[in-house]
């Protein structure tokens, strides 16, 4: 059993006049729309492992973090929607966008399917009435979705997704690092169905991939 580990950087926003911009501690994040939302993206190399002609067999995943969204100037009712997002499939901006909204779900706007989901977290703050001077924002929810199926890519992909609520009474939000985790065993299979995971491997490659 291996453990892999990929770690997303800490990110602070701020809000001028309803346009968000990362402010220069941020690390490895991006703007995909600054009225709030924003990605982190990295990816595990497994190419090592399909050299070798290995399958990997997960068997669990988990996301370390190590306390809540901070927000400044926040209000209740100010929410947020924190995407921890492991894929065999790599995704544009765009994609990314509409994940939160529809997941791995059979919907007209979903970019992946159950089987190209490894493992997501989606989690809901909000600041409520009681904690509103306090500064860190509240968990309301959390689901997770994702197949854990086995795969011959020599990638598997790594995001983190921020979705500010709308309206939005902050003006400056941080997070702290994380850590995306898997747990996995590589392993030989017959050589048909190895052939045909490849194959279906190789078809997830041809879609958008940036480094």
């Amino acid at each position: 059993m291996k453990t892999l580990a990929k770690e997303h950087g800490f990110v602070q926003a701020t809000q001028t006049a309803g346009v968000w911009s990362l402010d220069d501690v941020s690390q490895g994040w991006e703007v995909v729309n600054p009225a709030g939302l924003f990605t982190s993206s990295t990816y595990f190399d497994l190419a090592g492992m399909s050299q070798r002609e290995k399958t990997l067999f997960f068997e669990g995943a988990t996301v370390q973090e190590m306390i809540a969204p901070l927000l400044f100037n926040g209000a209740p009712g100010d929410s947020i929607i924190l995407v921890d997002l492991m894929s065999t499939k790599p995704l544009t901006p765009t994609q990314l966008t509409s994940f939160p909204v529809y997941g791995n779900f059979a919907a007209p706007g979903a970019s992946l399917t159950f089987e190209e989901t490894v493992y997501a977290r989606v989690n809901q703050y909000v600041v409520d009435l009681d904690t509103a001077a306090w500064g860190y924002m509240i968990q309301a929810g959390s689901n997770q979705v994702g197949s854990l199926k086995a795969t011959a890519s020599d990638r598997i992909y790594s995001y983190r997704i921020l979705s500010l609520g709308l309206p939005f009474t902050g003006d400056t939000i941080a997070l702290t690092g994380c850590r995306h985790l898997l747990q996995a065993d590589a392993k030989e299979e017959a050589e048909f169905q190895y052939l045909m995971r490849l194959r279906r491997s190789y078809e997830l490659a041809q879609n958008h991939d940036e480094d």
